[in-house]
């Protein structure tokens, strides 16, 4: 495509630009550079990194990074004005990937507290774990793409994005209480999962077995114990799948705590009682 730098009105975008970008939209599946960028318009390097930088400084595109961009959409009212759902920019940038942790836990109703990250679970190898993207911030967490199991589809918009359904959530959620903003909520989480619609004690037991740690069975048997809820045959899977090794309630708690043999369990951190409100 020769002549691709075509300078654009003020109000919007000419129409050998838009034609430019809806060649990106419809082949750079994902965030591009300019090599990229070159290949698929059929441009040489130079006049491909020109022409990036352009769109990017009135808005068309979106700059994730040094020498990486991705696509506005063209039906944006104007360039500059828009700002992604940053789930739309997880699933473009990170795939394949899910949202997952707190961010799912909030989609499902499962907490009350607002987190403003997101957390996004990829099988992208990432240099750093938290990034900020327009103004976004990101947490990701990485696994094998063989672990990236249990999710559904949501629309977004016109954008499809995969989420981790409840049962997944929560397991995703006891194997690194982390991911759910640390013990404490996770036990709230799995509260609301065990008195909510979305409960399906088998599907738990799928996934834990799925995901192949033993601990997350551990924690799952220990909460359900402490909680006094009823899930007797829960329970008891729980227990014919502890390992013998000790794992500790919350991994990134500092404290020492209690060991419960039952478990095989170090209880690093104090819950609230059964008694108390939830």
């Amino acid at each position: 495509m020769e002549g691709a730098l075509l300078q654009d009105s003020g109000a919007g975008i000419t129409q050998g630009n838009r034609v430019l970008l809806e060649e990106l939209h419809r082949r750079a599946h994902g965030a591009f550079d300019v090599a990229n960028a070159a290949r698929i318009l059929g441009i040489d390097h130079d006049e491909a990194g020109q022409l990036l930088v352009y769109l990017a400084r009135r808005g068309w595109l979106s700059r994730v990074r040094r020498g990486l961009y991705i696509a506005v959409p063209l039906d944006a009212r104007r360039s500059g004005e828009w700002i992604e759902d940053p789930w739309v920019v997880a699933e473009r940038l990170f795939r394949p990937c899910y949202v997952g942790g707190w961010s799912a836990c909030e989609h499902w109703d499962l907490t009350e507290q607002v987190f403003r990250t997101l957390l996004v679970v990829t099988a992208r190898r990432v240099r750093h774990r938290d990034l900020d993207v327009q103004g976004l911030p990101f947490h990701l967490t990485v696994r094998d793409q063989s672990a990236l199991f249990g999710t559904v589809w949501v629309w977004r918009g016109q954008n499809r994005v995969a989420v981790s359904d409840p049962s997944r959530t929560v397991i995703d959620v006891l194997d690194d209480p982390r991911l759910g903003g640390g013990i404490r909520t996770v036990a709230d989480v799995l509260h609301e999962y065990l008195q909510g619609e979305h409960r399906d004690d088998d599907r738990l037991v799928e996934y834990g077995d799925r995901l192949g740690n033993r601990a997350v069975f551990k924690r799952l048997g220990y909460l359900l114990e402490h909680s006094g809820t009823e899930a007797r045959s829960l329970v008891e899977a729980c227990l014919a799948r502890r390992s013998s090794g000790l794992a500790k309630l919350d991994p990134s708690a500092k404290e020492s705590g209690r060991i419960l043999r039952r478990w095989g369990l170090r209880v690093n951190v104090a819950l609230r009682s059964p008694g108390d409100d939830w």
